[in-house]
């Protein structure tokens, strides 16, 4: 439960960074051009605020856990205090006048900002004035447009300040893809310092790969690194591996439905570095120490059987749940072996070293100068690969791989790392940044489309067909949001 919980706390920092900056993006453009903006709110506020504060007569006004603004429009009303229906039976409905509000109403100031942060800590929003959006105003739609809102700016005004977002959290990840390389460089494990050979999916291996192999190049180009591998095999879908299986080259041909295969099966990595299983910490009270194991034992041998690799040493402490082996190891250069007891859970209560204690990683340093176009290719390096890898998703496979919240949550560590948090934050603003600019109403890239198109044609598209595709765009975002979390439901309780 703890590592949900430092995980959940990961991803709501993460994307209330990438929000917020996101929103302030579309604010400052806004402000740019004096178009007014009406509310600016981190997280989601139904009903009412966890913190609401606006800057009346030059003095910040604040209020906690208060209940939101009420509506500035009311019904139309009659002579016979009736309220007037148009022809389709709804209440016409007209804008409270301002010296009818109280003294303290902060709707008589709606030229300032309201700022504030919701309860609900997914999202947020920016909602300017006189633009259709997800608040769906449509009573301010009806009136005049009027010199401060959106929907009297120039389209060029419009565009930059609908985009406003995108470039931020483009501009966000490369900035911090930098500020990474400054401060930490670049560290990676060269696929020919994984001496010991690479671990395989299941699926890998009935499709040729062999536990042990050490990959050279695919389809004649060398890959430096794990993400090359991938890339170019799930992605690419290359087909020609070299690699050296026990010391001699070798090439392996790859079906071409290999990658929807990897996808079907859900494995979370296609491939992981061997390593000797050599025992850096022994757990108090547990069968191992029981048993009189002791740190820099390495693990040769169980009941007789020749393993020393530390996947192969954990498969057969699966395989011998519950009962007693013969563990062979080797201590101060001599052969040992002990009776050891393995638990219900596959365990001995032995904490192993970690792979760079065997493999030797390549780091680059970077100064701060070297540091900004490094991390400038890097986001966008990583930018490309992501939108590579969105044609998977229009596979059968590749659909059942889309995730929601659980699955983006599923990234971070279990504890709290500052360069992987910092890592994927960036890669989640490059993902934020692109999938805005689909164009899909409701999303910044809808209203792009349709600015672009009335640029081109000169015809601007009118505020009624704009609420309508917004409020397709909307059910059509809250059907893949819906689609997403269930994949998260089905994977958590079903399959396992």
């Amino acid at each position: 439960m703890e590592t949900f919980w430092i995980k959940a706390a990961q991803l709501i920092v993460s994307l209330s960074i990438i929000i917020f900056l996101h929103e302030l993006g579309h604010f400052g453009f806004a402000r740019l051009f004096k178009t007014r903006v009406d509310k600016f709110y981190l997280f989601f506020n139904p009903l009412f605020s966890l913190i609401r504060c606006k800057k009346i007569n030059g003095k910040w006004q604040y209020k906690f856990f208060s209940r939101n603004v009420p509506d500035k429009y009311r019904p139309v009303k009659n002579s016979m205090d009736e309220v007037v229906k148009d022809a389709n039976g709804k209440p016409l409905m007209e804008e409270i006048p301002l010296e009818e509000l109280p003294a303290n109403d902060w709707r008589q100031n709606p030229e300032s900002t309201e700022w504030g942060i919701g309860w609900l800590p997914f999202g947020g929003y920016c909602k300017i004035a006189g633009m259709i959006d997800e608040s769906m105003d449509v009573e301010a739609m009806k009136k005049p447009a009027q010199p401060h809102e959106f929907r009297s700016q120039k389209a060029w005004k419009r565009l930059l300040i609908i985009t406003g977002g995108v470039i931020v959290n483009f501009i966000t990840a490369l900035v911090i893809f930098t500020m990474i390389l400054f401060v930490w460089g670049k560290s990676y494990l060269p696929m020919q310092n994984a001496k010991y050979g690479m671990q395989f999916t299941e699926v890998a291996l009935k499709n040729g790969f062999k536990n042990g192999d050490i990959i050279l190049n695919i389809n004649g180009q060398h890959v430096e690194n794990q993400g090359d591998v991938v890339e170019k095999l799930l992605i690419d879908k290359a087909q020609s591996v070299a690699i050296i299986r026990d010391g001699n080259d070798t090439t392996i041909t790859l079906p071409t439905d290999f990658s929807q295969q990897i996808l079907a099966a859900q494995s979370k990595q296609f491939m992981d570095p061997r390593f000797p299983f050599v025992i850096d910490d022994v757990v108090k009270k547990s069968p191992a120490n029981s048993a009189g194991l002791l740190k820099g034992d390495s693990i040769i041998a169980i009941n007789n059987k020749p393993v020393s690799i530390f996947q192969d040493v954990a498969q057969e402490f699966s395989l011998n749940k519950a009962k007693i082996i013969q563990l062979g190891i080797i201590r101060a250069g001599a052969p040992v072996t002990l009776p050891v007891a393995v638990d219900s859970t596959g365990k001995i209560g032995v904490y192993p070293k970690a792979p760079d204690a065997f493999l030797t990683e390549k780091t680059i340093q970077y100064g701060f100068l070297a540091s900004i176009p490094a991390g400038i290719s890097e986001g966008v390096a990583k930018l490309v690969t992501y939108v590579k890898s969105m044609k998977l998703l229009f596979t059968k496979a590749g659909a059942t791989q889309i995730g929601g919240f659980g699955t983006i949550g599923s990234l971070f560590p279990p504890v709290w790392d500052w360069q992987s948090f910092w890592t994927l934050t960036a890669f989640i603003s490059l993902i934020l940044a692109f999938m805005n600019i689909l164009p899909i109403p409701a999303l910044d890239g809808g209203y792009m489309l349709f600015i672009l198109v009335e640029m081109i044609t000169g015809r601007k598209p009118s505020d009624k067909f704009l609420e309508r595709a917004n409020t397709i765009g909307f059910f059509i975002l809250i059907a893949l949001l819906l689609y997403a979390n269930g994949n998260d439901i089905i994977r958590l309780f079903f399959k396992h």
